[in-house]
């Protein structure tokens, strides 16, 4: 008999947070912001939608965290992964809304500080992860998650969402 699986406890998922979006999105842009000569006469718009592109990248963030732990019985981490696949809430639009959410703090940090350099980092970020999610992580998702997974990809585009949220993978 097969025992199930132990629930992942809340302190993985803390440091799993802490490492990967907490890393990328704070520490990171910390390191890389270099103050930039560039003078708008109103930048303020520019910034109030730096700040929006923030709050929805920290809503993304919180929903698509929320589903890994109660729906994918997995962290965030590629070490710790999701049991179950997720295409339910953000992931009916687009296979990486959580990739979505990090790109969206890092270009709101953009706008909001006026920096190339934080551009520069999201623009790394991005490239960095298309390779990942192209040649390691969805490899691995369709051997995890088969047929469904396979139908799910086709179905749902990897970064832009679709208007038209995913219906699911009938047999």
């Amino acid at each position: 008999m097969v025992s199930p699986k132990k629930p992942i406890a809340s302190l993985a998922h803390i440091r799993d947070i802490l490492l990967l979006p907490f890393t990328v999105t704070v520490i990171l842009p910390y390191f890389v912001y270099r103050p930039y000569p560039i003078y708008l006469s109103n930048d303020l718009p520019i910034r109030v939608l730096g700040a929006l592109l923030i709050v929805l990248g920290m809503i993304l963030l919180y929903k698509t965290i929320s589903l890994f732990r109660k729906q994918g019985e997995g962290t965030i981490a590629p070490w710790e992964p999701t049991q179950r696949l997720i295409v339910i809430g953000p992931y009916r639009y687009c296979r990486n809304p959580m990739i979505s959410g990090v790109l969206f703090i890092l270009l709101g940090e953009t706008l909001i500080l006026l920096s190339p350099y934080l551009f520069a980092l999201a623009a790394v970020f991005i490239l960095i992860n298309t390779i990942y999610f192209i040649y390691i992580e969805e490899p691995g998702l369709v051997l995890r998650f088969g047929q469904e997974y396979t139908h799910y990809k086709q179905n749902v585009p990897r970064w832009i969402p679709n208007w038209k949220p995913y219906q699911g993978f009938s047999k």
